[in-house]
């Protein structure tokens, strides 16, 4: 093909281009002049007619808008996009023109009139950017698009929301489109009676706080079957959002219960197995969360890309050294008490306060950060319930420390060792089995589980010299109500002492609540001495 038959061809295209790109300029360019001149009505108008044109340079206009970057060249009255100048010296702002995109060069911001805005012209600018990333190609974007719209429930970006709508392919996406359409149509007075009876079961299918909010809203209408439905809808959201609420305290709960079983389940062996009351028992749950402070200190300043896993490595070191204190007391103090229970209780009193002392004066008394690791921050959802991953996963370690010392004490001779002295100490050492050598492991193992709960505890509570004190008295009571030395009972006991303290939270307060909880425990312990799960022996018995 000869040149003159390819230009033949191409100029009527490229003459086509151009008209049509100028076509474009002019149309925006109109669209951008409405929006800088007039009163604030004026500009309010331009705006939704800037966000429903589909133009691709309406969304960066109406952010500059939105944040003050808009301005009036007064040498020629373009408008311009003004930003700080990295290179155009002190008092320059950088210019690009609002329709092309172009550089536009700099300029003093004396030498530009401002487009101002006021709080009504920015909530209509939030309801228009809400409406133009509807087309986004980022799903969250478009996600929370919807969500806005649904909140802002803005009649002008109904028409944007249809084509959205019609092209969403996201099933998820497409249902908060739809939610959000309805919630835009019973607020919006043009709409028909049979319109908004459709969008009020829409709305209430969603049931939570925000579709109640909307109904609430819709109640308010004149037509009479309207007002009833959405009156009916607003009321089936309140129960299934009160059904929700009692959820969440069961998980609340549970997740309480898991905390209690971690720093309780040490001292049911120690208490269980040699009868120790030992209140410094809150000081081995300290020492775990001081040693995962530490080992976070030490990958910060020698291996911070190990930070991730801070938690983890912090968690046999902290055994080992809740462990080995603990077989230090045995030895020490606790092996000259046995049998001598009130004593050994004034004892590891004054313990717990050398110990929390020592803390304070390596440490210092303030609290101490311990950060969590990002595999342990944020939530997700299951219908309105909200599940904190931190908690989740204290939920699931508390379970695992549960499984392996009930794999210890029933398949390991340690284990058997202990149930053996548990249940008959006298027996157990006539027929050959180290009492002491028991008494110190086991000692140490309670006090090592307790270091493991303090690592746990470092993520949800404040690293302090008092940090055991919240828990030890909450200990005992679990113990004492599962079933002295019963694992299986301190897993029950934990578990429903702290439901039952989270759904009397909001009636009582947790102050009162906590003592409802004791006047129960001690009122059952009168019917039940020896707990939920008494232990069997000759001993025990």
């Amino acid at each position: 093909m000869s040149q003159k038959r390819l230009l033949a061809w191409l100029l009527p295209f490229l003459a086509i281009v151009a008209v049509a790109g100028s076509a474009f300029a002019a149309d925006l360019g109109s669209l951008v002049t409405n929006l800088v001149t007039g009163g604030y009505s004026e500009r309010d108008d331009a705006i939704k007619a800037l966000a429903t044109s589909g133009e691709a340079r309406a969304a960066p206009i109406l952010q500059a808008l939105s944040a003050g970057d808009l301005y009036v060249r007064n040498s020629d009255k373009l408008v311009v996009i003004g930003k700080v100048s990295a290179s155009g010296g002190s008092g320059k702002l950088a210019l690009t023109d609002a329709v092309t995109g172009k550089d536009a060069g700099t300029a003093a911001e004396d030498d530009l009139d401002k487009v101002k805005v006021n709080n009504r012209l920015r909530g209509t600018i939030d309801a228009a950017m809400g409406s133009l990333t509807l087309m986004s190609p980022d799903p969250k974007v478009r996600r929370q698009a919807a969500e806005s719209l649904f909140t802002r429930r803005d009649a002008s970006a109904l028409a944007a929301l249809e084509p959205a709508l019609a092209a969403e392919k996201d099933d998820s996406i497409k249902r908060s489109m739809i939610e959000a359409r309805a919630a835009i149509v019973l607020t919006t007075p043009d709409t028909t009676p049979a319109q908004k009876l459709a969008a009020v079961a829409v709305v209430r299918d969603r049931g939570d706080r925000d579709a109640m909010a909307v109904l609430q809203a819709a109640a308010q209408s004149t037509n009479g079957e309207v007002k009833a439905a959405a009156l009916a809808g607003a009321e089936s959201v309140r129960n299934t959002l009160q059904a929700w609420t009692q959820a969440q305290n069961v998980w609340y709960g549970i997740s309480l219960g898991s905390v209690l079983l971690l720093a309780a389940i040490g001292l049911a062996i120690t208490f269980g197995t040699m009868g120790v009351i030992n209140m410094a028992h809150g000081e081995m749950v300290m020492l775990g969360a001081y040693t995962t402070f530490v080992v976070q200190q030490a990958l910060r300043s020698y291996a911070p890309g190990l930070n991730e896993i801070s938690v983890i490595i912090a968690l046999p070191l902290a055994f080992l050294v809740s462990g080995a204190v603990g077989v230090l007391i045995e030895r020490t103090i606790i092996r000259f008490l046995y049998g001598r229970s009130l004593d050994t209780l004034l004892a590891t009193w004054g313990l717990s306060l050398v110990l929390q002392q020592a803390v304070r004066s390596i440490f210092g008394p303030t609290n101490r950060e311990v950060s969590s690791p990002s595999w342990m921050s944020g939530s997700f959802h299951v219908g309105q319930l909200d599940v904190t991953y931190g908690r989740l996963w204290i939920i699931v370690f508390a379970l695992l420390v549960f499984a392996a010392l009930l794999l210890l004490l029933r398949k390991t001779p340690l284990g058997l060792y202990m149930r053996a002295v548990t249940q008959n100490r006298p027996m157990a050492a006539a027929v050959g089995i180290r009492t002491p050598r028991v008494d110190a492991l086991t000692f140490g193992l309670g006090s090592g589980i307790a270091g493991l709960a303090g690592v746990a505890l470092s993520q949800i509570d404040n690293v302090s010299p008092n940090l055991g004190q919240g828990y030890i008295i909450d200990s005992f009571m679990v113990v004492v109500f599962g079933g002295v030395g019963n694992l299986f009972g301190t897993l029950v006991g934990a578990t429903a002492l702290g439901i039952v303290n989270k759904f009397l939270e909001p009636y009582a307060g947790a102050v009162l609540g906590k003592i409802l909880v004791l006047v129960f425990i001690i009122l059952f312990i009168q019917r039940r001495p020896r707990g939920l799960f008494a232990l069997k022996g000759r001993s025990v018995e």
